[in-house]
């Protein structure tokens, strides 16, 4: 049995609180969740102003990848939960401030250290659990990768073993293209840039972000629950738009929730997990999974009664979840379009006339051309309604360089 959790008020000495590692757009969210539940909230990241800094109460910037930084920062802040939103992370650190009591990792330090590194998530689901999986080798030289690829055969994917957001990873066609591939996996991995995965490509229909939630029940034990699939499309491993609910065959959504719950079983710990699986038929493959909000779940802002974020926060708190789904909704997102500091955006007005839509701009102090500054939220009756104004409304948001 799990004892009820006791909330303190937020910066008195009975708070609750709560150190995020990890403050973009999801941790955002996760951190207004939080605050909604009285619980004090400390914001980290690797760069000033993020925008979870944004709305924290106490926010610090330091290397995450750093060990002894992230202890020393532990060590003064005193949180009741460590609660890992990205991957590039000093795992390690984790694990022994955990295995030392010291630390409660979400949903434990040994997940976060899995699904930080493609390798060990890989390996975990199809060779330990025996999941369904697309082919794959490791490569740590262009002499390894090269080998690698005539294995598995062309097309395939090749990532970094540690990225994220889709950065570093490429499809290719031919032998002729291995050697580009291994230096943009170099350019794109978050820790290690000297190691990568081949994956071979599966002829899949679609594929789906399956939200699994491991929370306390009425009963005092940890139960899995499932939110509605939600489709998504990708470019260049990042994702674009996503819908919920993604239709799916019985027997297909049947085997995506076995396999999602042997997953997140095996990772342990409470939270929300997002499982990324491919679909065609009645077939399912395991992809990915990250034990922390998807940004395809950012949909949920629209269609669920508890959104994605709303239901790590609940789940981590040992607090009930409700994953029902309130409408059908899509979302779309807004690119930066420039490299500046400080851009403007015009036709938020436009974009809220959409019918049913919505806009959340994340603040980012920083953009890219290709980097995610927000995102058009869209619900309708249907799901294709849903896409066509999420994406109406996000191409009616125009990012400017400041004047």
């Amino acid at each position: 049995m799990n004892t009820p959790r006791i909330f303190g008020t937020p910066l008195a000495p009975n708070a609750t609180k709560v150190m995020l590692l990890g403050s973009g757009e999801l941790g955002k969210e996760v951190i207004i969740a939080l605050q909604r539940l009285g619980v004090e909230v400390i914001a980290v990241d690797r760069y000033p102003n993020a925008p979870g800094h944004q709305v924290a109460h106490r926010a610090h910037v330091i290397n995450m990848t750093d060990g002894a930084a992230l202890a020393a920062l532990i060590e003064q802040e005193q949180p009741d939960l460590v609660v890992p939103e990205i991957e590039a992370i000093a795992t390690d650190a984790l694990a022994a401030l955990e295995q030392a009591g010291k630390i409660t990792c979400i949903p434990t330090a040994r997940a976060a250290q899995l699904t930080m590194n493609r390798e060990g998530i890989r390996r975990l689901a199809a060779e330990t659990l025996g999941l369904a999986t697309s082919p794959y080798r490791f490569a740590s030289s262009l002499t390894e990768l090269q080998a690698a690829t005539a294995e598995i055969g062309f097309p395939c994917v090749i990532k970094p073993v540690m990225s994220s957001s889709g950065k570093g990873q490429s499809k290719i066609d031919s032998a002729a293209e291995v050697a580009a591939a291994w230096d943009y996996a170099a350019a794109g991995s978050r820790v290690d840039a000297g190691r990568v995965i081949v994956e071979g490509f599966i002829d899949f229909d679609y594929e789906i972000t399956l939200l699994t939630v491991r929370s306390i029940g009425a009963d005092g034990q940890i139960q899995t629950q499932f939110c509605d699939p939600i489709g998504h499309v990708q470019v260049q491993g990042d994702y674009v738009e996503s819908w919920q609910p993604c239709a799916m065959q019985p027997l297909a959504l049947e085997r995506a929730r076995e396999i999602a719950a042997k997953v997140t079983a095996d990772l342990g710990g409470l939270g929300l997990f997002g499982v990324e699986l491919f679909v065609k038929g009645d077939m399912v493959w395991f992809s990915e999974v990250s034990p922390r909000p998807h940004d395809t779940g950012m949909v949920t802002m629209a269609t669920q009664v508890q959104s994605e974020f709303e239901l790590h926060a609940k789940a981590i708190l040992g607090l009930p979840v409700n994953v029902t789904l309130r409408t059908p909704g899509a979302s779309a997102v807004i690119y930066g379009q420039h490299d500046a500091v400080g851009i403007a955006f015009e036709g938020v007005a436009a974009a809220l006339a959409v019918p049913g839509s919505d806009i959340r701009l994340f603040g980012k102090p920083e953009s890219f051309a290709r980097r995610r500054m927000g995102v058009a939220l869209a619900s309708a009756a249907d799901v294709d309604t849903a896409r066509q104004h999420a994406k109406q409304a996000a191409a009616l948001v125009q990012p400017r360089r400041a004047k």
